[in-house]
């Protein structure tokens, strides 16, 4: 029987995003329509991972038209399979609108979230079914592996990867090809490779949507990973948060097994190598790599002094090598295009691409794949839209709650590791929290902190303690009860934690509050000083508000808004806010069309 030929497909973004945004709902109605119309084995539907712009979920793409199609209901299935399917009219009302001139845009690459972006990683996520191999092995999948078993020695396939330039994407920034290169020479009768997928980081959701949308590409380069150090065992460590990943990668596993991708033998070779699943408890101190490692052995997620480095002595004591999920996914890509396609793009002293989770107080979020050197303000401006609500930016939060927060003035910052070191920031996993002038930065700093003294294992004191007291340093600061001397101790305690904690969640956990006393110090200092919070954020320091009335028109804007009628006046006279009744709620202050409304 021949294979079956489609007059169309539908490509339905199958990601987390899109799950909880309704995309099942949608595709159960369109599977209605096309039967009621006898289309069923006329249009064939593929379920994708993540395409990137969550924003615009649920997201469908019509081909061969390649016609992208957002923010879909089941509703608008009739409307989109007696239109477009059966008469080829697209349907504009579903079309991405772009923000500024309202235009409809048919194409996705037409669309600013995409044209800047350049996928490596990401380039099979939502263009191909997550839970088909064939699909896979049809872009070019598993032929890396062939490559590297049957053209290549191991140690071929490490300087592959350090001449790539590849370091790691889960923060630290290590070459990748180094730390191969240290697991390859350590003599051992057993290795393990080990996939760090523990995304913990607040507002990242990269690893989770690489192994939703890819997770054959995880698969194999884990696999080329372990031919080059001499493994024959590897764990993908994956948070239990994320069941549809464990899903998509258990399938894909179960799949490689049938090829014979994964087991013994593999290509006809001597080389062979079997994968499983390790599902985490969601501690975010195992993120740390010998944290990891007891976790999977199955003691507490705690923390070991190194060296030894796992290298030597890792899981169950024998030489293992730990690497994240994006830079597994890159490997495939450098050993069957060669490390010049990757090298050729990003910077000298970071190559490649790096993807990002966009979110925050901006107009875009989602995913962005874009090459190492790229300017925070086209992330920002370019690709995620500008800031929402048309407020005016204040700061990006990068690096997650290792990171800093960076001012407006290092908008034209490259991105990339070294950039952000010295800025006081870090590359991190790839989260990109975008913050806008009604954020408070005290607040900010407080919040990270609060998640990484929740998150401390407790291990070591530095980090036990040293956190906790800089968190009560932060709350009395946002409560009003902040003292002299506090900023000059919050400096003290967070030198002395960096210095002397065990692990990295402690060495980088005092980065918010350093980067934000760097370049936003006056918020501490107006909130410990004048009791003030410039931006209006922290309840217990706000007043009520107060009106100018030399400035104010007596528009009435301010009291129509006001949910309590404290705002008094007649139109067109100056109006007064009577601070018994006000709540500080702030509705007043953006309906003044002169700006006459202050707090007080």
């Amino acid at each position: 029987m021949g294979e079956s030929i489609y007059r169309s497909h539908v490509l339905i973004c199958g990601g987390t995003g899109c799950v909880s945004s309704g995309c099942k709902e949608a595709q159960d109605a369109l599977v209605k329509e096309l039967k009621k119309h006898d289309l069923a084995t006329e249009v064939k539907l593929v379920e994708t991972g993540c395409h990137g712009f969550c924003e615009k979920g649920p997201i469908m793409i019509f081909y061969p038209e390649g016609v992208f199609y957002c923010q879909v209901t089941p509703e608008d299935m009739e409307e989109l399979v007696e239109e477009h399917i059966l008469k080829g009219r697209i349907v504009q009302r579903l079309l991405y609108k772009e923000p500024t001139t309202k235009e409809n845009i048919p194409s996705y690459k037409e669309i600013d979230f995409y044209k800047k972006q350049q996928r490596l990683s990401l380039a099979n996520c939502g263009h191909i079914d997550a839970e088909s191999i064939d699909e896979y092995i049809a872009e070019g999948g598993y032929e890396a592996l062939g490559k590297a078993l049957t053209e290549m020695t191991p140690q071929e396939v490490i300087e592959e990867v350090k001449e790539s330039g590849l370091r790691g994407r889960g923060g630290g920034g290590f070459p990748t090809g180094l730390k191969w290169q240290f697991a390859h020479d350590t003599e051992g009768d057993k290795k393990y490779i080990i996939c760090n997928a523990d995304e913990g980081d607040p507002g990242a959701f990269m690893d989770r949507s690489l192994l939703e949308g890819d997770p054959h590409a995880i698969i194999e380069g884990m696999a080329i990973g372990a031919y080059a150090i001499g493994a024959d065992e590897g764990y993908v460590y994956v948070r239990a948060e994320y069941p549809l990943a464990i899903k998509r990668l258990q399938n894909a596993i179960d799949q490689a097994k049938e090829y014979g991708l994964l087991g013994d033998n593999l290509f006809g070779s001597d080389f062979s190598f079997k994968l499983q699943i390790k599902a985490g408890a969601g501690a975010f101190v195992c993120g740390e790599e010998t944290a990891l490692m007891a976790s999977i052995e199955g003691k507490r997620g705690m923390p070991r002094p190194r060296p030894p480095f796992p290298a030597q002595k890792g899981l169950w004591g024998k030489p293992s090598n730990i690497n994240n999920v994006e830079s597994l996914a890159n490997i495939p890509l450098i050993i069957r295009e060669g490390a010049s396609r990757f090298n050729s793009v990003g910077t000298e002293g970071s190559k490649g691409t790096k993807v990002f989770a966009l979110t925050g107080k901006i107009n875009n979020t989602g995913l962005a794949e874009v090459p190492m050197g790229i300017t925070m303000r086209e992330i920002i401006y370019d690709i995620g839209g500008g800031i929402s609500g048309g407020k005016e930016f204040k700061a990006v939060q990068i690096g997650g709650p290792s990171g800093g927060c960076l001012p407006e003035n290092l908008l034209d910052l490259p991105v990339d590791y070294d950039s952000l070191i010295e800025a006081g920031a870090m590359m991190g996993s790839g989260g990109l929290v975008v913050m806008d002038e009604e954020t408070c930065m005290v607040d900010v700093a407080r919040f990270f902190l609060n998640f990484t003294k929740s998150e401390s294992c407790g291990k070591c004191t530095p980090c036990r303690e040293g956190t906790k007291r800089m968190l009560e340093i932060l709350n009395r600061i946002t409560s009003g009860e902040g003292r002299d001397g506090d900023i000059e101790q919050l400096e003290r305690l967070a030198e002395n934690i960096k210095s002397t904690s065990l692990c990295g969640l402690g060495q980088t956990a005092p980065n918010p509050v350093l980067s934000t006393l760097k370049y936003f110090r006056h918020e501490y200092e107006a909130h410990i000083h004048e009791q003030k919070c410039p931006a209006g954020a922290c309840d217990d320091l706000l007043n009520g508000y107060v009106v100018d009335e030399d400035a104010c028109i007596g528009c009435t804007l301010c009291a129509k808004a006001c949910p309590v009628d404290a705002i008094e006046g007649a139109p067109k006279q100056a109006h007064i806010i009577d601070l018994d009744e006000c709540i500080s709620c702030g509705a007043c202050e953006p309906k003044c069309p002169v700006d006459a409304i202050s707090q007080a």
